[in-house]
Formats: C-alpha cells, structure tokens, sequence
C-alpha cells in the first residue's frame, strides 16, 4: 500500500506549522506528502494557488526525496477533507485557519475532522521548537485507545523516542455519607491499573525494538494529559475512551486535549 499524509492548508500559520509537521512525518515514516487546498469561493482561486505554491514549497525543501503532490479541490472544507481521510494514513491540520475566531483555540474545521476522519488526525498548535523526545499516548483499553496506542508505537519508531502510556483514573464522586465505598474504589482502581499493566506490557512484547514506559494517574484525563503534554512531541488520543458515548464522534476527553495540550495532538480511530 502507497501510504500517503494529506496536509490541508489555507494560507495561515498554523496551515504552514501543520505542513512542516507533515513533511518531517512524512520523511520519517517512508510516506508521500499530499497537500490539498479546498477553496470554497471562485473568487479566491488565485490566493488558494499562492498559498498552496508556498506550502509544497516549503514542504519540498524540509522533506528531500519524499514525493510531495499539491492540488486545489472545491467543495466543502470538511467534507472533502474527510472525504480524503478515507485513502491516506492520515490527515494534518492547524489548530486554526483564516477564517476562524481569534479567540478559538482550535477552530471548528480541525475538530470536526477529528471527529469524523476515518484514520488518524494530527492537530499542529505552532511551528515545531526544540524537540523533548518523547511521545504520549492516553490508554484506556477502549477500542479507540487501542487504535491510538498502534500509531503512537509506529510515531515513536520512526522518530526513535520512548513511547509514554498515561491512564488517568477518575474517581468517581460520592457523598461524603458513603465512607464505605472507600474500599471498593481502592479495589476498582487497582483493578482496573492492573488490566492496563497488562495490556501495555504485552503491546510492549510485541514492539521490543520501542522503549514504551507506564503511569497510571489519578486525575481527570485532560489535566494528567495536558501535563504529560508538556514534556512530549506528540500526545495521541482516542477519538472516544471507555467513558464516551457510543453516538458521539469525539468524547470529551479528546475535544478537551485538543484545546489543552500546547504540542502537536494526534486523534485516533478505529478505521
């Protein structure tokens, strides 16, 4: 399979920071660059062409010898770019485009994607800074966290950094009546700490050549995330963990990393 990163762009610095995301991704894993501009109205045909000119440029010149394609698509942002998630391993996106609000931090075209693709998509805040080497991934066992921790692993591999497994436990909100529920949420919580272990040491056998280290956290999934978040390359979450709804697109606690953790965010889902 010919494994293609699709990149959209619209002009913004946060476009051109998620297109030298893709480039060094698409250098490291062995992949081609496709670098797409959806441009809604005629009238900006000729802006939609210089800025995807200067994106396949600049992607050109930071990813020597990856095969780098430019194209200007109409239609409807979001839908054509899912409809491009559909044969690429994944798509990248910055956190905001021209047309968004000043004030959002992530704007409504990145989250939608996120939580309709049907692969991976990378959500870049900023222009890559010194890197810390290392790549967070939230788990949970939930089949969406499973997906998450498969391209986390491939992430770390190519980028030759540990992999860190974070899994937040949440204790759940009782009345202070209720003291006698201490011991089972003690007995929950090592349960629960205890499958994890074993999920992530047997993810661990099966990637030797991967340094994959193991927390488990409590706190809310977000904050632990976020704090993870602020020594990693690259945190990669679940479109939904355990807690989510079977209707909803994208949980809370993936929306949440989104708009909290500053590094370049991948969300994940089950194809």
């Amino acid at each position: 399979m010919n494994r293609r990163i699709v990149v959209g762009v619209d002009g913004s610095a946060p476009a051109m920071a998620a297109v030298e995301w893709a480039a060094d991704d698409a250098r490291g894993r062995g992949a081609g660059l496709r670098i797409v501009h959806v441009c809604e109205q005629c009238p900006q045909a000729e802006h939609c062409a210089r800025a995807l000119a200067a994106a396949g440029e600049r992607a050109r010149e930071l990813a020597d010898g990856v095969e780098v394609s430019t194209e200007v698509l109409p239609g409807n942002v979001i839908k054509t770019l899912i409809a491009e998630s559909a044969s690429a391993d994944s798509v990248v996106l910055g956190t905001r485009g021209l047309g968004g609000f000043a004030e959002m931090v992530v704007g409504s075209v990145s989250m939608a994607v996120a939580g309709h693709a049907e692969g991976p998509v990378v959500v870049v805040h900023a222009p890559s800074v010194k890197p810390h080497g290392r790549v967070v991934v939230g788990y949970d066992r939930s089949e969406h966290s499973e997906a998450a921790m498969g391209y986390a692993i491939e992430q770390a591999r190519a980028r030759a950094v540990p992999l860190h497994v974070v899994f937040a436990w949440q204790t759940p909100v009782f009345s202070p009546y209720m003291a006698a529920y201490n011991s089972l949420l003690v007995d929950a919580y090592q349960a629960d700490t205890w499958a994890v272990a074993e999920s992530v040491t047997q993810w661990r056998e099966k990637n030797p050549g991967v340094e994959i280290t193991y927390e488990a956290v409590t706190g809310h999934p977000v904050h632990v995330l976020a704090r993870a978040g602020e020594s990693a390359d690259l945190v990669v979450v679940g479109s939904r963990g355990l807690g989510g709804l079977a209707s909803t697109v994208l949980g809370s606690v993936s929306h949440g990393v989104l708009h909290h953790v500053a590094c370049p965010v991948a969300v994940v889902r089950p194809r």
